[in-house]
Protein backbone atom coordinates (compact mmCIF):
# COMPACT_ATOMS: atom_id res chain seq x y z
CA UNK A 1 0.00 0.00 0.00
CA UNK A 2 1.68 3.31 -0.72
CA UNK A 3 -0.64 5.43 1.52
CA UNK A 4 -3.30 7.35 1.42
CA UNK A 5 -4.86 10.69 0.49
CA UNK A 6 -7.07 12.71 2.84
CA UNK A 7 -9.41 15.15 1.34
CA UNK A 8 -11.45 18.25 3.19
CA UNK A 9 -13.38 19.48 0.73
CA UNK A 10 -14.10 23.49 0.93
CA UNK A 11 -16.28 24.39 3.07
CA UNK A 12 -16.84 20.76 4.87
CA UNK A 13 -14.61 22.18 7.81
CA UNK A 14 -17.61 23.60 10.35
CA UNK A 15 -19.09 26.72 10.06
CA UNK A 16 -17.64 30.40 11.39
CA UNK A 17 -20.91 32.95 11.80
CA UNK A 18 -23.00 30.61 10.88
CA UNK A 19 -21.40 30.14 7.73
CA UNK A 20 -19.46 27.13 6.06
CA UNK A 21 -15.62 28.20 6.19
CA UNK A 22 -12.66 26.45 5.78
CA UNK A 23 -9.93 25.90 2.47
CA UNK A 24 -9.41 23.06 1.30
CA UNK A 25 -7.17 20.71 2.80
CA UNK A 26 -4.95 17.59 0.98
CA UNK A 27 -2.72 15.31 2.86
CA UNK A 28 -1.16 12.16 1.38
CA UNK A 29 0.46 9.57 4.42
CA UNK A 30 2.60 7.26 3.68
CA UNK A 31 2.68 3.97 6.05
CA UNK A 32 3.25 4.81 9.35
CA UNK A 33 2.41 8.51 9.15
CA UNK A 34 -0.31 10.03 11.37
CA UNK A 35 -2.84 13.01 10.66
CA UNK A 36 -4.90 14.24 13.61
CA UNK A 37 -7.69 16.37 13.46
CA UNK A 38 -10.12 18.41 15.27
CA UNK A 39 -10.53 22.46 16.49
CA UNK A 40 -6.89 22.72 17.21
CA UNK A 41 -4.72 25.71 19.76
CA UNK A 42 -1.86 26.82 19.54
CA UNK A 43 -0.66 23.86 21.91
CA UNK A 44 -2.40 21.47 20.39
CA UNK A 45 -1.52 21.10 16.60
CA UNK A 46 -3.34 19.04 13.74
CA UNK A 47 -3.35 18.87 10.32
CA UNK A 48 -6.93 18.86 9.45
CA UNK A 49 -8.58 21.68 11.61
CA UNK A 50 -12.59 21.35 12.10
CA UNK A 51 -14.18 24.80 13.15
CA UNK A 52 -17.05 23.37 15.51
CA UNK A 53 -17.43 23.98 19.43
CA UNK A 54 -18.96 20.41 19.63
CA UNK A 55 -15.69 18.89 18.32
CA UNK A 56 -12.83 18.37 20.55
CA UNK A 57 -9.35 19.89 20.06
CA UNK A 58 -8.04 17.04 19.29
CA UNK A 59 -10.76 14.83 18.17
CA UNK A 60 -8.95 11.64 16.77
CA UNK A 61 -6.40 11.00 13.69
CA UNK A 62 -5.80 8.91 10.96
CA UNK A 63 -2.78 6.15 11.20
CA UNK A 64 -1.85 4.54 7.82
CA UNK A 65 -0.87 1.03 8.01
CA UNK A 66 0.49 -1.22 5.26
CA UNK A 67 -2.45 -2.74 4.14
CA UNK A 68 -5.33 -0.05 5.46
CA UNK A 69 -6.20 2.60 7.37
CA UNK A 70 -7.18 3.08 11.45
CA UNK A 71 -9.28 5.57 12.91
CA UNK A 72 -8.76 6.55 16.53
CA UNK A 73 -11.84 8.46 18.13
CA UNK A 74 -10.44 10.71 21.25
CA UNK A 75 -13.95 12.48 22.43
CA UNK A 76 -15.26 10.62 25.40
CA UNK A 77 -18.59 11.34 24.57
CA UNK A 78 -19.31 11.55 20.41
CA UNK A 79 -18.99 8.28 17.91
CA UNK A 80 -18.18 9.32 14.11
CA UNK A 81 -19.15 7.36 11.18
CA UNK A 82 -17.22 5.68 8.31
CA UNK A 83 -19.47 5.90 5.27
CA UNK A 84 -18.83 4.12 1.92
CA UNK A 85 -19.91 6.95 -0.37
CA UNK A 86 -20.13 4.33 -3.19
CA UNK A 87 -21.37 1.56 -1.73
CA UNK A 88 -25.66 0.39 -0.92
CA UNK A 89 -25.62 2.57 2.67
CA UNK A 90 -22.78 0.36 4.36
CA UNK A 91 -20.79 2.65 7.20
CA UNK A 92 -18.97 1.68 10.46
CA UNK A 93 -19.40 3.43 13.53
CA UNK A 94 -16.34 4.24 15.65
CA UNK A 95 -17.14 4.30 19.65
CA UNK A 96 -15.65 7.40 21.98
CA UNK A 97 -12.17 6.39 23.02
CA UNK A 98 -11.67 3.59 20.17
CA UNK A 99 -8.00 3.78 18.98
CA UNK A 100 -7.30 2.14 15.68
CA UNK A 101 -10.57 0.82 14.61
CA UNK A 102 -9.91 -1.02 10.67
CA UNK A 103 -11.56 0.78 8.08
CA UNK A 104 -12.10 -1.18 5.30
CA UNK A 105 -13.37 0.99 1.97
CA UNK A 106 -11.28 1.90 -0.30
CA UNK A 107 -13.38 5.56 -0.46
CA UNK A 108 -14.57 6.86 2.85
CA UNK A 109 -16.64 10.04 4.03
CA UNK A 110 -15.50 10.30 7.74
CA UNK A 111 -18.60 12.07 9.85
CA UNK A 112 -18.06 14.24 12.90
CA UNK A 113 -21.63 15.32 14.83
CA UNK A 114 -22.26 18.95 15.04
CA UNK A 115 -25.01 21.28 16.05
CA UNK A 116 -25.16 22.93 12.92
CA UNK A 117 -26.99 22.41 10.25
CA UNK A 118 -23.74 22.40 8.37
CA UNK A 119 -22.49 19.02 8.96
CA UNK A 120 -18.71 18.21 9.51
CA UNK A 121 -16.56 15.50 7.25
CA UNK A 122 -13.90 14.78 5.40
CA UNK A 123 -12.52 11.92 2.75
CA UNK A 124 -10.23 9.32 3.03
CA UNK A 125 -9.09 7.39 -0.43
CA UNK A 126 -7.16 4.24 0.16
CA UNK A 127 -5.93 3.62 -2.94
CA UNK A 128 -3.96 0.11 -3.42
CA UNK A 129 -6.53 -2.14 -2.55
CA UNK A 130 -5.37 -5.09 -4.06
CA UNK A 131 -6.92 -7.93 -6.37
CA UNK A 132 -6.04 -11.33 -6.85
CA UNK A 133 -5.66 -11.56 -10.69
CA UNK A 134 -8.67 -13.96 -11.91
CA UNK A 135 -7.09 -15.97 -14.01
CA UNK A 136 -4.42 -17.06 -11.26
CA UNK A 137 -7.45 -18.31 -8.90
CA UNK A 138 -7.27 -21.73 -8.50
CA UNK A 139 -3.29 -22.62 -8.83
CA UNK A 140 -1.22 -22.87 -5.54
CA UNK A 141 -1.21 -19.45 -3.57
CA UNK A 142 3.08 -19.17 -3.93
CA UNK A 143 2.34 -18.76 -7.79
CA UNK A 144 -0.95 -16.21 -7.05
CA UNK A 145 0.23 -13.06 -9.25
CA UNK A 146 -1.54 -9.29 -8.32
CA UNK A 147 -3.03 -7.38 -10.92
CA UNK A 148 -0.31 -4.42 -12.01
CA UNK A 149 -3.73 -1.63 -11.83
CA UNK A 150 -5.81 -2.13 -9.22
CA UNK A 151 -9.44 -0.84 -10.03
CA UNK A 152 -12.88 -1.37 -8.48
CA UNK A 153 -15.09 -1.52 -11.34
CA UNK A 154 -17.89 -1.06 -9.50
CA UNK A 155 -16.63 2.28 -7.84
CA UNK A 156 -17.55 6.00 -9.16
CA UNK A 157 -13.91 7.04 -10.30
CA UNK A 158 -14.07 3.46 -12.80
CA UNK A 159 -17.45 5.24 -14.36
CA UNK A 160 -15.02 8.58 -15.01
CA UNK A 161 -12.37 6.44 -16.51
CA UNK A 162 -14.91 5.05 -18.90
CA UNK A 163 -16.62 8.12 -19.62
CA UNK A 164 -13.08 9.72 -20.43
CA UNK A 165 -12.35 6.18 -22.76
CA UNK A 166 -15.98 6.62 -24.53
CA UNK A 167 -15.09 8.57 -27.63
CA UNK A 168 -11.70 6.71 -28.67
CA UNK A 169 -13.86 3.42 -28.22
CA UNK A 170 -16.68 3.93 -29.91
CA UNK A 171 -14.91 5.95 -33.17
CA UNK A 172 -11.35 4.55 -32.66
CA UNK A 173 -10.33 7.86 -33.35
CA UNK A 174 -7.65 10.61 -31.92
CA UNK A 175 -10.88 12.77 -30.50
CA UNK A 176 -10.78 15.01 -27.89
CA UNK A 177 -11.03 13.52 -24.53
CA UNK A 178 -14.38 14.72 -22.90
CA UNK A 179 -14.11 17.56 -20.42
CA UNK A 180 -15.11 17.77 -16.63
CA UNK A 181 -18.56 19.46 -18.07
CA UNK A 182 -19.23 16.69 -20.67
CA UNK A 183 -18.28 13.38 -17.76
CA UNK A 184 -20.94 15.08 -15.79
CA UNK A 185 -23.26 15.70 -18.65
CA UNK A 186 -22.64 12.44 -19.77
CA UNK A 187 -22.88 10.80 -16.11
CA UNK A 188 -25.84 12.46 -15.36
CA UNK A 189 -28.79 9.75 -15.43
CA UNK A 190 -26.78 7.07 -14.03
CA UNK A 191 -28.69 6.43 -10.50
CA UNK A 192 -24.94 6.83 -8.72
CA UNK A 193 -24.27 10.05 -10.38
CA UNK A 194 -27.55 12.27 -10.33
CA UNK A 195 -25.76 14.18 -7.74
CA UNK A 196 -22.05 13.90 -9.50
CA UNK A 197 -20.05 17.53 -9.45
CA UNK A 198 -17.67 19.03 -11.72
CA UNK A 199 -15.17 19.32 -8.51
CA UNK A 200 -15.76 15.84 -7.86
CA UNK A 201 -15.13 14.35 -11.33
CA UNK A 202 -11.82 16.15 -11.25
CA UNK A 203 -10.71 14.69 -7.67
CA UNK A 204 -11.44 11.65 -9.38
CA UNK A 205 -9.45 12.30 -12.50
CA UNK A 206 -6.71 13.57 -9.97
CA UNK A 207 -7.20 10.25 -8.10
CA UNK A 208 -6.72 7.85 -11.02
CA UNK A 209 -3.73 9.60 -12.15
CA UNK A 210 -1.70 10.12 -8.91
CA UNK A 211 -3.08 6.59 -7.07
CA UNK A 212 -4.42 4.38 -9.89
CA UNK A 213 -2.41 4.36 -12.26
CA UNK A 214 0.32 6.43 -10.68
CA UNK A 215 1.09 8.94 -14.21
CA UNK A 216 3.17 11.58 -13.76
CA UNK A 217 2.40 14.22 -15.92
CA UNK A 218 4.02 17.66 -16.40
CA UNK A 219 4.14 18.12 -12.97
CA UNK A 220 6.57 21.20 -13.49
CA UNK A 221 4.25 24.37 -12.58
CA UNK A 222 6.63 26.50 -13.94
CA UNK A 223 6.27 25.10 -17.60
CA UNK A 224 3.30 24.68 -17.67
CA UNK A 225 -0.45 26.27 -17.13
CA UNK A 226 -2.96 24.24 -15.01
CA UNK A 227 -5.53 23.89 -17.62
CA UNK A 228 -2.48 22.36 -20.04
CA UNK A 229 -1.31 20.07 -16.97
CA UNK A 230 -4.96 18.40 -16.83
CA UNK A 231 -5.14 17.82 -20.40
CA UNK A 232 -2.62 16.29 -20.31
CA UNK A 233 -2.76 14.13 -17.47
CA UNK A 234 -6.42 13.38 -19.12
CA UNK A 235 -4.74 12.41 -22.63
CA UNK A 236 -2.01 9.94 -20.03
CA UNK A 237 -5.25 7.89 -18.64
CA UNK A 238 -7.43 7.34 -21.64
CA UNK A 239 -3.75 6.66 -23.20
CA UNK A 240 -2.55 3.98 -20.86
CA UNK A 241 -5.85 2.99 -20.25
CA UNK A 242 -6.71 1.94 -23.72
CA UNK A 243 -3.38 0.70 -23.86
CA UNK A 244 -3.58 -1.57 -21.61
CA UNK A 245 -7.23 -2.84 -22.16
CA UNK A 246 -8.37 -1.55 -18.42
CA UNK A 247 -11.61 -0.28 -20.21
CA UNK A 248 -12.42 -1.87 -23.33
CA UNK A 249 -15.77 -2.11 -25.43
CA UNK A 250 -18.20 -3.87 -22.81
CA UNK A 251 -17.52 -1.64 -20.18
CA UNK A 252 -19.09 0.97 -21.96
CA UNK A 253 -22.38 -1.10 -20.88
CA UNK A 254 -21.88 0.50 -17.28
CA UNK A 255 -22.66 3.96 -18.97
CA UNK A 256 -26.00 5.68 -19.50
CA UNK A 257 -27.60 4.70 -22.82
CA UNK A 258 -26.46 7.41 -25.14
CA UNK A 259 -29.64 9.51 -26.08
CA UNK A 260 -30.15 10.45 -30.01
CA UNK A 261 -29.36 14.11 -29.22
CA UNK A 262 -25.58 12.81 -27.89
CA UNK A 263 -25.43 10.27 -30.97
CA UNK A 264 -25.87 12.64 -33.11
CA UNK A 265 -22.91 14.99 -31.59
CA UNK A 266 -20.69 11.86 -31.55
CA UNK A 267 -21.28 11.53 -35.79
CA UNK A 268 -20.60 15.21 -36.18
CA UNK A 269 -17.75 15.12 -34.32
CA UNK A 270 -16.11 12.19 -36.29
Amino acid sequence: MSGVVVHLPRGSGGTDGGAPCGDPVTLRLGPGEVARFGRGSATVPVELRLADAAISRLAGEIRVSDDHWQLTNHSSTHSYLVENPEGAGEYLRVAPRRVGAPVPFEFSRVVLPTRGDVPVSFQVFAPDHVYLDPDAMGVPWGNHTVTAYSLDETATYFLVLVALCEPRLRDQSRVAVPTTPQIVERLRSHPACGALTARAVSSHIDYLADEKLRIGVLDDPAEHGRGERRNGKREEIVGLALRFGLVREEHLALLPPLTVARGRERQAER
